[in-house]
């Protein structure tokens, strides 16, 4: 695609010591934020992790309790949505159904009293590859076009900063995937800066040059999709951003470049510069695709670490791969996706199994082991505000 009068860089954002308290529960809190201007940056959360209120907060759409948001470098904490340089795409992608879509675009300009409009609505809808399509109404386009048509409403205001609330959760699977790709060539294009919120742990490693993971108002993580998915800091990143194996055991050695982890009664290697802590009672962690399945007990070698007999209590083919549970005595349930390199699988059901996997994809997270549970839970907010409501009671009850 040609950039053209497109290509200009974004503004950053940061984001001040904010806090955000509705009545009966903290949404977020204390939180400190810096994008870059250019950049396109994830930030990937459960429902009522506080990632749609900090994007309200951003849009003007909401007012912190407490903090600054930056824009370019100037304070907007306190200018209106309207006077802000911000222009969000939804889900739901909002068009006039009573215009074309060439009108739908040319809008915002119209208003505002910019001139040539319809010149600027046609170059944002090449952008998008669509122009070709100016005539027709939003009714007449597939899910797909609607979401270019909303990216090219947004885009044809030239904002420093573009909001992206869930915007492919409305397509089907593959035009979802095929449009993370466009996205991410537009946002190449025109050199904004992209803010996008989603639950969706794919959608925010495809197209995010920064993943920032946020979980009950806070971010646990922030760095590059590779960084976080191959070194995850806590089990909720760990269990949240794909799968992960966790074994909590304690450091039985920690000399040379490795700490070794006694998992009952098995010794288990991980780098130290894959560790977050190297004394105690740790917590460690394999991903599910790093590990090999045999159907007998592998020899010892140097590098690997090895874990069983085992039983195979499920083996659930899903295209690509089969995942195997293997259940091992003392240790419960231990994932492995195995690629289908061959018809059917490759261990059936109630077989004996064991695991294997190279000690450097292993790692260590820095949580306490008593607040690393094997799944992490999904908190709605009602149940947050539930919580919420029950402390500040006990606070009052105390005062």
């Amino acid at each position: 695609m040609a950039a053209g009068a497109f290509a200009e860089a974004g503004a950053d954002l940061e984001l001040v010591g904010i806090h955000k308290r509705f009545p009966g529960f903290t949404a977020i809190e204390d939180l400190d934020l810096r994008i870059p201007a250019g950049s396109f940056f994830a930030l990937l959360g459960p429902s009522g992790c506080g990632k749609t209120t900090t994007l309200r907060l951003v849009a003007g759409l909401e007012q912190p309790t407490s903090g600054r948001i930056l824009i370019g470098g100037k304070d907007v904490t306190e200018v209106k949505s309207f006077k802000r340089p911000v222009n969000t795409v939804f889900q739901s992608y909002a068009l006039f159904p009573h215009m074309t879509v060439l009108e739908n675009v040319a809008f915002g300009l119209r208003r505002r009293g910019i001139s040539d409009a319809v010149g600027k609505a046609h170059e944002a809808l090449r952008l998008v590859e669509l122009d070709h399509l100016s005539a027709r109404r939003p009714q007449q386009l597939s899910g797909g076009q609607q979401q270019r048509v909303a990216l090219a409403r947004a885009i044809v205001n030239r904002p420093a900063l573009l909001l992206l609330d869930e915007p492919l959760g409305a397509l089907d699977l593959k035009l979802r995937r095929q449009m993370q790709l466009e996205l991410k060539s537009i946002q190449t294009d025109v050199g904004l800066t992209f803010l996008h919120v989603t639950h969706d742990q794919e959608e925010a490693m495809t197209m995010a040059d920064t993943v920032a993971v946020m979980n009950k108002g806070q971010i646990e993580q922030m760095g590059a999709p590779e960084e976080l998915y191959e070194l995850p800091r806590t089990a909720f990143v760990a269990n949240f951003l794909g799968q992960s194996n966790l074994f909590t055991g304690p450091v039985t050695s920690s000399k040379g470049e490795s700490i070794v982890v006694d998992i009952a009664g098995v010794k288990i290697e991980v780098p130290k510069e894959r560790a977050q802590r190297h004394t105690g009672e740790v917590t460690i962690g394999v991903r599910p695709e790093k590990l090999m399945l045999h159907t007998s007990a592998p020899k010892a070698a140097p590098g690997t670490n090895v874990l069983g007999p085992g039983r195979v209590t499920d083996v659930s083919f899903s295209g690509v791969s089969t995942q195997y549970q293997i259940a091992v005595p003392g240790l419960g349930l231990i994932t492995v996706f195995a690629q289908n390199m061959v018809f059917g699988p490759v261990v059936n059901l109630g077989a004996e199994a064991w695991v294997s996997w190279t000690v450097d994809h292993g790692f260590g997270l820095a949580d306490e082991p008593e607040h690393a549970p094997k799944f992490a839970s999904d908190t709605d907010t009602a149940t947050i505000a539930l919580q919420t409501r029950h402390e500040l009671l006990a606070e009052i009850e105390e005062a």
